[in-house]
């Protein structure tokens, strides 16, 4: 079977998308003989900052000479984006193979997709001699596919309301699933001032040792200056501000680079400034233009996230700025609009029913934002032509965000670079 093949078989392999708990993970692991994926592993979890947050621990250890794997979920717009090694996609050939021994090694014990792929990017990393594997958590954290592997140090980038089904319906309980990722007197990267008790109750009561953002760590800008500073007691660093856009970059940069000074790896002066100017993630802020329309392309899709959006569209005003938004039937549209409202103009609505069971057709959505700015905004069948009739509402000089999901984000960037294709030209400004 080719890679195309192989994701269809494993979507479809166990009878629930989601599945939590490790015994058959470990079990399967086991029969494989996996041993430990590098040298050294970190582990992130959090609400939001969790993709942005691996790719500064991985960029700032790559300039630094190290072989770094990274394992991400979900991709945008191809499978291969969510193992990389040195940097690099994982190719096709690489991914059947992997797939191949998970498939032999797990009889006739059922796998969930993510399971799979976990297994399967483990495998990989093993054989591949990394110096740091650097794992995102998929879902929550203490039952989660990746937290079988026990990290020499763990992340929680942010702790808010997402996902509540499955993790509880307060910061309390959903810290506590998060701090599943810490272990016993390991170190474990606070991203957030003012994390939930239950964070930092979990630490305590295993003997983790947590190094907290404000506290343990600081960070900020000064004055007229372009650049940003990071220091511990007896460690300071000078950095040039992150290639990706959002304020809130800088506290993902900051507890990356907490992160590797935990470890006891060997990171050169000047690879902490080299990373953090290098780091890139699709769809984070990501932007282009088009026929002298900016438009930018996000991942945001909770309230947290719109928060965030709303801090950079502040500063970066447009002459005007037209939403495509599309959201999962599980997130929270009002909260995400009301964050974000007093920043847009104009809104569009797309259906976002390709993403299965989980999406929302844009009259639905409609129908859940009927309270809000975003009532009687037009409404698409899909982000492509959503975006096209937004570009054109924008006009000259002004902006469009389109946001909500990943599914959104993989639509536009497909969108766009379908038009590339057409032009015979473009990109990511």
């Amino acid at each position: 079977m080719d890679l195309q093949q192989w994701l269809e078989r494993i979507e479809h392999q166990h009878p629930k998308s989601i599945d939590m708990g490790l015994e058959r993970l470990r079990d399967v692991a086991e029969r494989m003989g996996m041993g430990r994926p590098a040298r050294f592993v970190a582990t992130v979890a959090g609400s939001n900052g969790k993709g942005s947050t691996v790719a500064f621990i991985e960029a700032i250890a790559a300039a630094s000479g190290l072989r770094v794997g990274a394992y991400t979920s979900p991709h945008l717009l191809a499978y291969n984006e969510r193992v990389r090694i040195d940097g690099v996609d994982a190719d096709d050939a690489s991914l059947v193979a992997a797939f191949e021994a998970v498939e032999v090694a797990r009889g006739t014990t059922m796998l969930t997709y993510f399971e799979y792929g976990t297994l399967a990017a483990l495998w990989l990393f093993e054989r591949a001699g990394l110096d740091l594997a650097v794992l995102e958590v998929g879902l929550g954290g203490r039952l989660d596919a990746v937290n079988l592997v026990d990290p020499d140090v763990a992340v929680i980038t942010t702790v808010d309301l997402d996902h509540q089904d499955w993790l509880g319906g307060d910061r309390e309980a959903i810290g506590a699933e998060k701090a599943g990722i810490a272990r016993a007197w390991k170190p474990l990267v606070l991203g957030e001032d003012d994390p939930p008790s239950s964070v930092l109750g979990h630490a305590y009561a295993i003997g983790a040792s947590a190094i907290r953002a404000g506290s343990d760590y600081r960070f900020g800008r000064d004055d007229g200056c372009e650049g940003w500073w990071w220091r511990e007691p007896g460690f300071e660093l000078s950095l040039p501000l992150p290639g990706l856009a959002a304020p809130a970059q800088l506290r993902n940069a900051a507890a990356a680079i907490a992160a590797l000074r935990a470890l006891d790896l060997e990171i050169d002066d000047g690879a902490w400034a080299r990373g953090v100017a290098a780091a890139r993630v699709p769809g984070r802020l990501q932007r282009f233009e088009r026929g002298g329309v900016e438009i930018l392309v996000d991942v945001g899709h909770n309230p947290q996230a719109a928060r965030a959006l709303a801090e950079w569209l502040l500063t970066a005003p447009a002459a005007r700025t037209v939403a495509v938004y599309g959201a999962l039937v599980d997130k929270d549209a009002v909260g995400v609009v009301e964050a974000i409202a007093s920043y847009v103009d104009a809104w569009h609505l797309a259906g976002t029913e390709a993403a299965g069971s989980r999406g929302r057709d844009a009259d639905a959505l409609a129908q859940a934002l009927a309270g809000t700015a975003a009532a009687g905004a037009a409404r698409h069948g899909d982000v492509a032509t959503a975006l096209a009739a937004a570009a054109v509402a924008a006009r000259p000089g002004g902006r469009v965000l389109a946001f909500g999901s990943f599914h959104v984000a993989a639509a536009a960037l497909a969108w766009l670079a379908a038009g590339d294709s057409e032009a015979g030209a473009g990109g990511a400004v």
